[in-house]
């Protein structure tokens, strides 16, 4: 994507809208109070306003609506238990346990409980002094939760006018990713490319569109429900993901043996011109995702039937000079590749139309039929979670106790120290840590690093401008940076934090300013470097200690996956919908997996052991979840009843790899692993059929022997029964990697 385009995503995006809308639900009531001279006594208004919409994440309408409520009934009791006791300092240590463990821990059910619970600690922090509430607890507490409700009529206006726009975002969001994502697997056409580079960008854009499909999935099957019947928009827009799900598949099946492609096409013109059109796709796709984003029709940027046709011209061009009996398999690689792009141009120009949202679209759902729980994600709130979590074994036990012990060292800091504003240490301790080591790391350093560079603009601003309409817009823009990167970029969210608290302290108390400026460089420091020093050495989760599992559900769920789709070449009925499931399962498995491994990598060196061999397996876990996406594609549109047999010997064999690759990480399985040096049973149907066409190439010529019957049977069956062995031999190596990884294995 080009600089213009990103920034129209930007405009478009929820992060802006989200940031505009906590900005002006602000602002707007604090306008009105400050013109009335009443804002010093109505400041916990604005900073309910604040928190309460931080609550708000994209979701379903009624779990957005449910944790707005719940969030103001708690920030309430908070705010009043905390303001009423405040002056006992034994109480403040013991609400801090008590909060502290609590409201860490109810991370156990998922972001928007975290949400909760972090919003409720710093309302406990902003209210353990006397800078809000003064004598009036339950003033200010009333206040604070009218602030609230006013962020919850705002967003019930917002949803009844629009209330397709989040998922219109979301979906436009998807889609620029999945382009991004396309145009990594250029990459890979590209002379001489950097696969290790690739791969790793591969990850971490997969690990982004897991997310954004289980945010998108959720919110799209729930959302129909509380619409009083299906309108065309809302079926278009389910089109429109359900094409993005496949669309995704099929990216990720269009993995190759790229080395062997560059052996065979580097001196030629192939590689590049695929490569160059597939950029051409990937631009494609983006566009469509900025037209959903903005609500417009999208239309093709460039002739893609032409350039298709230039592709397929060349390929039958060399396929004809250059193919031969020997590198006949050569040429049967890059006819798959050929009609993967086929695919892949026949699905963008079906989504360009449906930019338009024609109403004669929706007929392609009168067959439309899912079970849409199995694809929802689910989340129960049953009390025995919460308990069964009270223990060392868990991870968010020891961040709750971790964060716990974080407060009770910043809140004695600041008793012992005269700090002007001492309870900014617990806000940076709260904000700062979280369950993983690398995430806090990696915010401790954003966090420094932007309050400085806050306080340094701040204070330039502060230095030079002297119109106080000018300032206030600083504010207002340092606001909405604020809170659209709060959760994507969070050096810039401290940097304009830092800006607008600045500006703000300037407009309630302009003579006190300097004094802000210095208490906010140091508490930060202070709590940084508190958060650092626990989250280091206070029951720490290192994500070694965890990837094992993570390793075990992927291999479950990619065995699962090929079972189901393997078994309609051995002679069973392929289910579709489950197969799907199963895709689901097996994508968010590996996302996971990424995702660990990526923090893994993050963590001290003392920390990464067998890094290597863990790499290897991520890698290798990618290729093996993209082959049996491939296999899935043939077993939707191809029969094979003739070749039962000998893929039912191939069906049982890898099955039985995949089992003890699971053995291993159970630590069932000691002795030699036998399984290993098994040969995949030889497809003997195949072996003939190939001698057949290459005699018939060696004896009448590529041109002559085009129309012969053996030709397309050969294509798709030489491929097929090469995904089989890939597969076999992926499967394998993961054995021997997780030989070495896990212990006693022997």
């Amino acid at each position: 994507m080009n600089y213009l385009d990103e920034f129209r995503k930007f405009l478009s995006s929820h992060y802006l809208s989200s940031g505009v809308r906590i900005t002006l639900g602000t602002v707007i009531p604090s306008l009105i109070f400050h013109h009335y001279g009443i804002l010093t006594e109505m400041i916990a208004f604005p900073l309910g306003t604040i928190l309460i919409g931080s609550i708000d994440s994209p979701g379903p309408f009624y779990r957005r609506r449910n944790a707005l409520m719940i969030g103001i009934l708690i920030c309430f009791v908070v705010a009043c238990i905390t303001g009423f006791l405040r002056h006992i300092h034994f109480i403040v240590f013991a609400e801090i346990i008590i909060f502290g463990i609590f409201f860490s821990l109810i991370g156990v059910y998922g972001s928007r409980a975290n949400s909760i619970g972090l919003i409720a600690l710093l309302v406990f922090v902003f209210n353990i002094e006397d800078h809000i509430n003064g004598d009036s607890v339950l003033r200010n507490a009333l206040i604070f939760s009218a602030g609230g409700i006013w962020y919850l009529i705002l967003f019930l206006i917002i949803q009844t006018l629009r209330p397709y726009l989040l998922i219109q975002q979301l979906l436009g969001e998807n889609f620029v990713e999945l382009g991004k994502l396309l145009s990594i697997k250029a990459g890979y056409y590209s002379a001489k490319p950097d696969y290790n580079a690739l791969f790793t960008k591969l990850i971490d854009q997969q690990v982004t569109l897991r997310e954004n499909h289980e945010t998108l999935r959720e919110i799209i099957f729930k959302t129909r429900e509380f619409v009083t019947e299906s309108t065309n928009k809302s079926r278009i827009l389910m089109l429109m993901f359900l094409d993005s799900i496949d669309l995704f598949e099929r990216i990720l099946n269009s993995q190759q043996n790229y080395a062997n492609l560059h052996r065979a096409f580097d001196d030629t013109k192939m590689l590049r011109l695929f490569g160059t059109y597939i950029t051409w796709l990937a631009a494609e796709i983006q566009q469509i995702g900025l037209a959903v984003q903005s609500g417009v029709a999208s239309h093709p940027k460039r002739d893609l039937d032409e350039a298709f046709n230039k592709c397929q011209t060349a390929f039958e061009n060399i396929r004809r000079e250059r193919m031969t009996h020997e590198n006949m398999e050569d040429y049967i690689m890059l006819r798959q590749i050929l009609n993967s792009l086929q695919d892949i141009t026949e699905r963008i120009k079906k989504l360009h139309l449906a930019t338009t949202y024609d109403t004669s679209l929706k007929s392609g759902y009168q067959q439309l039929d899912i079970e849409v729980d199995n694809f929802i994600p689910k989340q129960e709130y049953q009390l025995h979670t919460l308990v069964d979590n009270l223990s060392l074994k868990s991870s968010h036990f020891r961040h709750a106790l971790r964060i716990t012990l974080a407060l009770l060292v910043g809140y004695t800091t600041s008793l012992m120290f005269d700090f002007g504003h001492g309870y900014w240490i617990l806000l940076t301790v709260v904000t700062i840590m979280k369950p993983a080591f690398s995430i806090t790391k990696q915010r401790n350093w954003y966090r420094i690093a932007g309050t400085f560079v806050g306080a340094v603009s701040g204070f330039l601003f502060l230095y030079f401008i002297k119109d106080g309409t000018a300032l206030f817009i600083l504010m207002m823009l340092a606001m909405v940076l604020a809170y659209t990167f709060i959760k994507i970029n969070y050096f810039v969210a401290s940097v304009s934090i830092t800006v607008y608290v600045l500006l703000w302290f300037n407009i309630l108390n302009p003579a006190h300013i300097a004094e802000v400026l210095q208490d906010r460089v140091i508490d930060t420091f202070i709590g940084s470097v508190i958060a650092y020093l626990i989250s280091s050495y206070v029951l720490p989760v290192w994500e070694h200690s965890q990837i094992n599992q993570y390793i075990r559900e992927a291999l479950i769920t990619n065995r699962k996956y090929f079972d189901i789709v393997a078994a309609s070449f051995a002679g069973k009925l392929l289910d579709i919908s489950q197969m799907k499931i199963l895709r689901k399962d097996a994508i968010i498995a590996l996302a996971n997996l990424s995702d660990n491994f990526q923090k893994m990598l993050s963590e001290p060196k003392r920390r990464q052991p067998k890094i290597e061999e863990y790499h290897q397996f991520v890698a290798t876990s990618h290729m093996l979840t993209s082959y049996i996406a491939s296999l899935s594609t043939y077993a939707q549109t191809s029969a094979h009843n003739e070749y039962v047999v000998e893929f039912e010997m191939m069906f049982r064999q890898i099955d039985r790899q995949f089992q003890a690759a699971t053995d291993v990480v159970d630590g069932t399985l000691h002795g030699n692993l036998e399984i290993i040096r098994e040969s995949l049973p030889q497809n003997q149907k195949l072996i003939e059929l190939l001698a057949t066409r290459k005699k018939e190439i060696k004896e009448i010529g590529i041109e002559l022997s085009a129309q012969s019957p053996a030709r397309k049977a050969l294509s798709e069956l030489k491929t097929i029964n090469g995904l089989f062995e890939l597969i076999s031999t992926i499967t394998i190596d993961e054995i021997k990697i997780l030989q070495k990884i896990i212990p006693d294995h022997k």
